[in-house]
């Protein structure tokens, strides 16, 4: 009963290391090993079943070693493909940040050669207007010297004085042929030669006109 249950409980031991002592022949129906290695066994009655038993236990162990090997090579699988999809993920985002970063860096230089284009452009109007006023101001000194708006006010001056000389000459055309010709009868005549001696009337009662006709009829 002893040596049953010391052989029964390095049984485990002795699948693992992939040894099996085949010498279980005294092991009875209170077989110590677990139900599920018990049921795979089966009876252990005599050195042939007990050497059936164990090869059917160690084919059951191999398997089931099999078996945890392909569930470890399964789970090690899913962790590499968990890994792999966390580099892409981690990649993909690097070059996410990276292409962000390239863009930026590529506004900001357009936005600082804007800026530096602008100010450029700025100095260069600035450095114009100078030029522009020094070069209009000899232009209104020179064009100060022609000043051909006298020229034109003599011009209507002399034209003002033609047509005055012109009047008086129609005027005393006028005179004449009313005072001298034989239309002097006439209503306008009559009333211009009126016109003419209540003129005449009023500057000879002037003062100073007396004194001027006076002085020259004493010369």
């Amino acid at each position: 009963m002893t040596k049953a249950g010391s052989k029964g409980g390095n049984l485990r031991d002795k699948l693992d290391g992939n040894e099996l002592d085949l010498s279980l022949s005294d092991l009875n129906e209170d077989n110590p090993l677990d139900p599920v290695l018990a049921k795979v066994a089966g009876d252990c009655l005599d050195e042939k079943q007990c050497k059936q038993c164990a090869n059917k236990v160690l084919q059951h162990m191999k398997a089931v070693q099999a078996d945890q090997e392909r569930e470890r090579q399964r789970r090690l699988e899913v962790e590499r493909e968990a890994e792999k999809k966390r580099e892409a993920k981690q990649r993909a985002k690097e070059a996410q940040e990276r292409e962000l970063r390239k863009r930026e860096k590529a506004e900001e230089k357009e936005r600082r050669r804007k800026e530096y284009d602008a100010l450029k452009a700025s100095k260069r109007e600035q450095e114009k207007k100078p030029k522009k006023e020094t070069n209009q101001a000899p232009k209104s000194k020179s064009g100060s010297r022609p000043r051909k708006p006298p020229p034109r006010k003599h011009t209507r001056f002399w034209a003002v004085l033609k047509l005055m000389l012109l009047l008086l000459l129609c005027v005393a055309g006028g005179l004449v042929v009313c005072r001298v010709t034989e239309l002097q009868q006439q209503p306008l005549c009559t009333s211009v030669n009126t016109i003419y001696d209540n003129a005449v009337q009023g500057l000879r009662s002037h003062d100073i006109l007396q004194w001027v006709l006076q002085t020259d009829s004493q010369q």
